[in-house]
């Protein structure tokens, strides 16, 4: 096998200079970078990682956790996660939590263990290990969130405006006539899903509708929007529309529906939140609020790009543009 030494005398330069062009190329003249990857390549030169480890310590690995891999939502931030990471020389290990906490404690024992450079975490704790770093290291704590903001992190994030988009969402709903809603939350332990029902309770009220809401809980999965939904048609007078705070509950909602022989939009209209690809072909195609998933994921490698740079100050949160794409699931309620 070819050696650093090969490459170095091959291209006329010094083995500092190889290091230099294969670690930081922006630091080698065009030329010079020219003749050493030339050599590389002639020689099939490939570096010693590990060594290259014990060197640098570091792992050029990303750690993301993510709370529920089978959610469509999270495999599409995942493939923009894995975009962003591949352009910037990093390979991504990939942890599905299940909402456990002690997963999510055992995924971030391997950063504290520098099994790799930085963490991503998708959902809302931030387990103690990662807490231990953040309250020792401050902003430079190479830990971010994507998706679920809350300052009582203190860790730099990506998300959008959920309370707010979550108010278009029944606007679009009060606008077509509707005057009893139904809400369909997350956990109400998650910032995300308590944003989404402010939202929801502020568009309520502004439309003078607060005492017309109806609000159940479920886990954001296709059972709890057969579920719930089953429980909103139960309650006498039943919503005209209801709200799901992601698209694979609101698919579970169209399931209840059907089972009753209700149609959906012309006995109840559903709203959807996530814009996963499926919404738009079930039938009816599913009225949503479509969040930037991918772009979510370009955006958190960056943020931890620059932690891991060393140019982070104080946490930095991004809040990314969302859309209510209007389909076939929403059109007024039906004549009393």
């Amino acid at each position: 096998m070819a050696t650093i030494q090969d490459v170095a005398r091959s291209a006329g330069v010094s083995t500092a200079t190889v290091s230099r062009v294969l670690s930081a190329p922006e630091r080698v003249t065009e030329a010079t970078r020219a003749r050493v990857l030339a050599a590389v390549e002639d020689l099939g030169y490939a570096p010693n990682m590990a060594a290259k480890m014990l060197r640098t310590l570091r792992t050029e690995k990303i750690l993301v956790t993510v709370p529920d891999i089978s959610n469509p939502f999270f495999s599409q931030v995942i493939r923009g996660v894995e975009e962003a990471a591949k352009a910037a020389g990093y390979s991504v290990l990939l942890g599905d939590t299940r909402h456990e906490p002690a997963r999510e404690e055992q995924y971030a024992s391997m950063l504290r263990r520098k099994e790799a450079d930085g963490l991503i975490f998708l959902g809302h704790r931030l387990p103690e290990a990662a807490a231990d770093m953040v309250a020792a290291q401050g902003a430079r704590a190479p830990i971010v969130n994507g998706c679920e903001y809350s300052p009582e992190l203190r860790v730099s994030s990506a998300h959008i405006d959920n309370a707010q988009a979550a108010a278009e969402a029944m606007d679009h709903l009060y606008a077509l006539g509707h005057r009893r809603v139904g809400v369909i939350t997350g956990p109400l332990g998650s910032p995300l899903s308590r944003d989404r029902l402010a939202g929801a309770e502020a568009a309520a009220a502004r439309h003078g509708r607060a005492g017309d809401l109806r609000v159940v809980t479920g886990d954001f999965s296709i059972e709890a929007g057969v579920e719930q939904a089953t429980a909103l048609l139960d309650r006498a007078p039943a919503p005209t529309a209801i709200f799901c705070f992601s698209d694979e509950m609101a698919m579970g909602a169209l399931s209840a529906l059907r089972r009753r022989g209700l149609r959906c939009p012309q006995d109840v209209s559903l709203v959807g939140f996530d814009g996963i690809r499926f919404a738009a072909f079930l039938d009816p195609a599913l009225t949503t609020v479509s969040q930037p998933m991918e772009r979510i994921g370009h955006e958190v490698v960056g943020l931890l790009l620059e932690i891991l740079r060393g140019e982070a100050g104080a946490p930095r949160h991004v809040t990314l543009p969302h859309t209510l794409v209007v389909r076939g699931s929403t059109a007024p309620p039906p004549e009393p």
